[in-house]
C-alpha cells in the first residue's frame, strides 16, 4: 500500500490515478490544494523538498516525486512499462517530450484559463502557450499516423503521460478538431479496461 499526495484537477496527478486504475493497484489519496498554498507548507516540504505534486509515499517511508517517474516505477514489468530496454527508451523519449514540449504549453494554457480565469496580465503568455500547444499536437498527430500508441502497438505509460493533459486541452481553449489521429488515440485510451476518468 502507498499514499498519493495530489490535486485531482492536475493532469500530472491524474497520471498516477490512471496508472493505478489500469494496473488495479490500491492506494490512499491525500488532497493537496496548490491554489491555497498547501504544497508550500513546512510539513509538505519535508516530504517534497521541491514543493511539487504529485508525490507517492510508500509504507517503508520512501518518497518518490515527478509524475512520469512514479508511473514508470508503479508499472515496471507490466504491459504498461515492459522490461525490454528499447521499449523503455521509446516510452521515456515521449515522456521527455511531454515534459519539455507538450506539458509546458498545453498544461500551462489550461492552468491560466481554468485555474486563473485568463487574467489580463497573462493574456500574451496564454496566446504563446496556445501556439506552442498546436505545435506539440502536430508532432503527436504525425507520430500516430504510424502506430496506434506512442511506443508501438500497445498502451504504455508514454500514452498515460501524454493523455492526461491532451484529453483536457479544450479546458485551455485548445481544439483537437484538426487532429483526427489524436482524437482516435484518445478514444483508444479511454476504451482500455479499468480506465477511469479525471474527476474533480
Amino acid at each position: 500500500m502507498f499514499t498519493v499526495y495530489g490535486d485531482k484537477r492536475s493532469g500530472n496527478c491524474y497520471k498516477i490515478q490512471l496508472t493505478c486504475a489500469l494496473l488495479d493497484l490500491n492506494y490512499d489519496w491525500i488532497d493537496v490544494d496548490i491554489m491555497h498554498g498547501e504544497s508550500q507548507s513546512a510539513a509538505f516540504k519535508q516530504l517534497s523538498p521541491a514543493a511539487k505534486i504529485p508525490i507517492v509515499k510508500f509504507a517503508d517511508g520512501r518518497v518518490l516525486s515527478e509524475s512520469n517517474a512514479i508511473c514508470n516505477f508503479l508499472a515496471y514489468d507490466s504491459p504498461l512499462y515492459p522490461v525490454d530496454k528499447f521499449t523503455q527508451a521509446a516510452i521515456q523519449q515521449w515522456q521527455f517530450y511531454e515534459q519539455y514540449s507538450h506539458e509546458p504549453n498545453i498544461a500551462v494554457a489550461r492552468f491560466i484559463k481554468l485555474y486563473q480565469g485568463l487574467p489580463d496580465n497573462r493574456q500574451a503568455e496564454y496566446e504563446n502557450k496556445v501556439v506552442g500547444s498546436y505545435k506539440a499536437l502536430e508532432v503527436m498527430e504525425k507520430a500516430l499516423q504510424q502506430m496506434p500508441f506512442f511506443a508501438g502497438e500497445n498502451l504504455t505509460t508514454a500514452d498515460i503521460s501524454l493523455f492526461a493533459y491532451t484529453h483536457k486541452a479544450d479546458e485551455g481553449g485548445i481544439s483537437l478538431a484538426d487532429f483526427p489521429n489524436v482524437e482516435a488515440w484518445i478514444e483508444r485510451v479511454q476504451s482500455s479496461p479499468n480506465f477511469v476518468t479525471m474527476d474533480y
